[in-house]
């Protein structure tokens, strides 16, 4: 008799990294389904089932876990990927969009997790997966909403993992670096006006990060290393994927005193 294969749920599976990780477990044998907030933009998606989910909304988070209980009886693991993208001056970054991202970014996973888990819990297993990104072990200039976001949410899976220890449900978070998405044309960027003290080094800046997204490589890798670290009985607490020199620069950050770190940073970003 054939054994069922384990159910996955992706949020923000539509495009980018994903609908790439969706690919790679759908090749693998899982049973996969993704979100989007409007699936009916996706006619033509083929991939793989799109479920309705806005991760801002509790009621929509509730809808889509339960028909997707409804549909497959269970859910044996869930990999939050939905997230925003948000540049600007920390000073000039206005504060609804600040709270978008983290509602986004934080909360998002935060609703998710809690409403998966009382099914993990019954079935005593389940494995949750939080993407988060290299940007979030360290306050990029004019990136530091979406570090504080990603960053909040590496620590936020530390605690979750030891209290769930007791429960044989899994957590560790995955951080990627710079790859070739569609995020670029989503992100906020906030307005720099022409008497912002900021204009010339923000610009600079961003016309740098946009450069990194456009010249990166297609996500296929972190498809791969979801792959890796869902074969694990025993994971980690953290995982990066990325170029040779983003994944280095974490151990920089670890090794170097913090105003030699933040010297090179100013000195990558032009400052």
């Amino acid at each position: 008799m054939k054994t069922p294969s384990e159910v996955v749920l992706i949020t923000g599976g539509s495009s980018g990294i994903g609908r790439c990780i969706g690919q790679h477990l759908k090749s693998a044998g899982y049973t996969v389904y993704g979100t989007a907030r409007n699936p009916d933009k996706y006619e033509g998606f083929k991939d793989f089932p799109l479920l309705k989910l806005d991760v801002q909304k509790a009621d929509s988070v509730q809808e889509a876990i339960a028909e997707l209980i409804q549909k497959e009886g269970r859910i044996d693991i869930l990999i939050n990927n939905a997230g925003v993208g948000i540049t600007g001056p920390m000073e000039e970054t206005p504060y609804e969009e600040s709270r978008h991202a983290f509602e986004t970014n934080l909360h998002g996973p935060l609703r998710i997790i809690k409403e998966v888990l009382p099914h993990m819990r019954k079935q005593q297993s389940g494995f949750i997966l939080n993407i988060t990104s290299i940007a979030g072990y360290m306050g990029l200039p004019f990136r530091g909403i979406y570090s504080a976001t990603k960053g909040a949410l590496e620590l936020v899976t530390e605690a979750y993992r030891m209290e769930l220890k007791q429960f044989g449900i899994r957590m560790c978070s995955l951080a990627p670096g710079d790859y070739a998405t569609n995020i670029a044309s989503g992100r906020y960027h906030s307005p720099v006006g022409e008497d912002s003290p900021y204009r010339e080094t923000y610009g600079k800046s961003l016309e740098l990060i946009d450069r990194h997204v456009d010249e990166a490589e297609p996500p296929d890798p972190v498809g791969h290393k979801v792959l890796q670290i869902l074969k694990k009985s025993n994971p980690a607490v953290h995982y990066t994927v990325g170029s040779p020199l983003q994944r280095f620069s974490l151990t920089l950050k670890r090794l170097l005193p913090d105003k030699i770190y933040e010297r090179l940073l100013l000195n990558h970003y032009k400052l």
